[in-house]
């Protein structure tokens, strides 16, 4: 008996404390959060590197009416610069064909390697496309065209089945590759390309390289790129490796340094659900929330190490996702996630390309339903996500940024001297994999931000727009449908659209120089402040 009256109190009183420290936790993540923000202290430099640059769906894509649509609405939104997307040397973009003049008698007189090896005509229309939008091309050199390919037939799992063989001969690949740059000189005047970045090949340390051994034969592939590059004009812009999983820079930079091949930045890709043994070799259990950043800082000290400290980093591929998430890359999650990896990676990295702007997209196939955890900020049929609206209301920052004491919100001024203000209440995704449920409640609680504005008028109008789940989320409209997995109606398309749409800004007012602020889980609030 008092061995069992024991036992129990003891288990009453584990349970009791439980209840206690998961009380406290809940009160603590609940409570509001005290910041001081003063106007005019010291700034440092903040220029939007993480939307300067997007991924697309391959080069051909870039021809159709939808993808170009899609654009437009993220240029508007983003102000962005460039795009990247595989694909510019396939067959189906019709760049290189050899047999031409036996296809076509009345060139028969013309010699075997001369310009009627190539046919500029789609990627005319392509790069006209993107600059008639005020957006460059990011130009990724791939993939092998199949009869200039050393085997036709090795290729890689894409839906549009890409070939990655090394070149049969690599005096007609610096030929091709020289033909084209000079091309692109030739249309479009080489000061507007040699703004162009110029990148070798696509992820060679995965299944997007057929060489063997990888790195070996992608060293050959760079330095002759390279140079057929820089044979055109020494101003024109190469880099590489291209590497998924933040992989091979340190030797990169030592192979390129070593043997004087030219090179203008370092890019690679990470992606934030990528394993720690692979990125790092280690087994880590890194979340969502920090392994971007990791990466960046891991390739930005390397860099720093190397014999080349001063070269820009490309990160010219990045997302929360690598693969069919709904519940992340199509969710209001991604808005606190990436104004997070913003406030990480600021300062380390020149340019952060979010794969992608559009999932005008078919790696996986063509689309079947606009949500399947696509990495586009626009869905199928022009429906804006979350993560364009998250996109959207992040551009409104300023460019020099102030220090704040808290790892859930970004201080800016932007030209004029106005704030311009992120707060955010990062949860993890709720749960994984590409099969969307819709979530049963709360992915968690709320946050309050209690705000303290110094040197800012102690009654000044604040502009305060929010993105979250019930804030301009397209998806939980999407979850009302039964979430459909084929075709949409019109009229079903047409409401997804109007909630999906940037809801409009509340007016506040600061009371004594304060503001308060409640953001729900997965939300993210920028406030926009009148100048001091």
């Amino acid at each position: 008996m008092k061995l069992v009256a024991t036992s129990s109190f003891s288990r009453m009183l584990v349970l009791l404390a439980a209840v206690t420290i998961a009380v406290s936790a809940t009160t603590l993540l609940q409570a509001q959060e005290r910041i001081t923000i003063d106007a005019n202290a010291k700034t440092t430099p903040f220029p939007h590197m993480w939307e300067q640059t997007f991924g697309s769906g391959r080069a051909i894509l870039a021809l159709r009416d939808s993808y170009r649509q899609d654009l437009e609405k993220v240029k508007q939104a983003t102000g962005f610069e460039s795009v990247r997307f595989h694909g510019i040397l396939m067959d189906e973009v019709g760049l290189y064909d050899p047999d031409r003049m036996t296809k076509n008698p009345g060139l028969a007189a013309e010699k075997a390697n001369d310009a009627s090896t190539y046919n500029f005509s789609y990627v005319d229309q392509i790069y006209d496309g993107l600059l008639d939008r005020g957006v460059r091309p990011f130009v990724e050199l791939s993939f092998m065209p199949r009869k200039l390919a050393a085997d036709p037939n090795l290729t890689q799992p894409f839906w549009y089945k890409p070939v990655v063989s090394p070149p049969q001969d690599y005096a007609k690949w610096d030929a091709m590759i020289t033909a084209f740059a000079q091309h692109l000189v030739d249309r479009y005047g080489l000061d507007e390309v040699a703004q162009w970045n110029f990148e070798v090949w696509n992820e060679p340390n995965l299944d997007f390289w057929g060489g063997s051994p990888k790195q070996a034969t992608y060293w050959e592939l760079y330095d002759h790129t390279a140079r057929a590059v820089k044979a055109v004009s020494p101003r024109l812009r190469i880099g590489g490796p291209a590497t998924a999983q933040a992989a091979w820079v340190t030797d990169f930079l030592q192979h390129v340094h070593a043997n004087n091949v030219p090179v203008d930045f370092v890019s690679t890709h990470v992606y934030a659900n990528d394993l720690a043994k692979d990125v790092f070799g280690t087994n880590e259990s890194i979340p969502r929330s920090t392994m971007v950043y990791r990466s960046v800082k891991k390739v930005h000290d390397q860099i720093a190490a190397s014999a080349l400290p001063k070269l820009p980093l490309y990160f010219s591929e990045y997302n929360a996702s690598y693969a069919n998430e709904p519940n992340v890359t199509d969710s209001p999650y991604m808005g606190p996630w990436l104004a997070n990896t913003i406030r990480q990676c600021d300062g380390i990295v020149q340019k952060m390309a979010y794969w992608s702007f559009s999932d005008v997209f078919e790696e996986q196939g063509v689309v079947r339903t606009p949500f399947y955890g696509g990495f586009g900020l626009m869905a199928a049929d022009g429906i804006p996500k979350a993560s364009f609206n998250a996109f959207a209301v992040l551009h409104k920052l300023g460019t020099e940024r102030l220090a704040v004491a808290s790892e859930s919100a970004l201080a800016t001024k932007d030209s004029t001297g106005a704030l311009a203000l992120a707060f955010w209440n990062y949860a993890p995704p709720s749960g994984e994999g590409a099969q969307y449920t819709a979530p049963t409640g709360a992915p968690g609680p709320d946050r309050t931000f209690d705000l303290k504005l110094q040197h800012v008028a102690t009654n000044a109008t604040a502009q305060v727009w929010r993105v979250d789940p019930t804030h301009g989320n397209a998806l939980a409209a999407f979850d009302s449908m039964g979430r459909p997995q084929g075709s949409l109606s019109r009229a079903q398309i047409a409401t997804l659209k109007q909630a999906g749409a940037l809801t409009q800004p509340e007016t506040m007012t600061l009371q004594d120089g304060h503001l308060r602020l409640t953001v729900p889980a997965y939300g993210l609030v920028v406030v926009l402040l009148q100048k001091p």
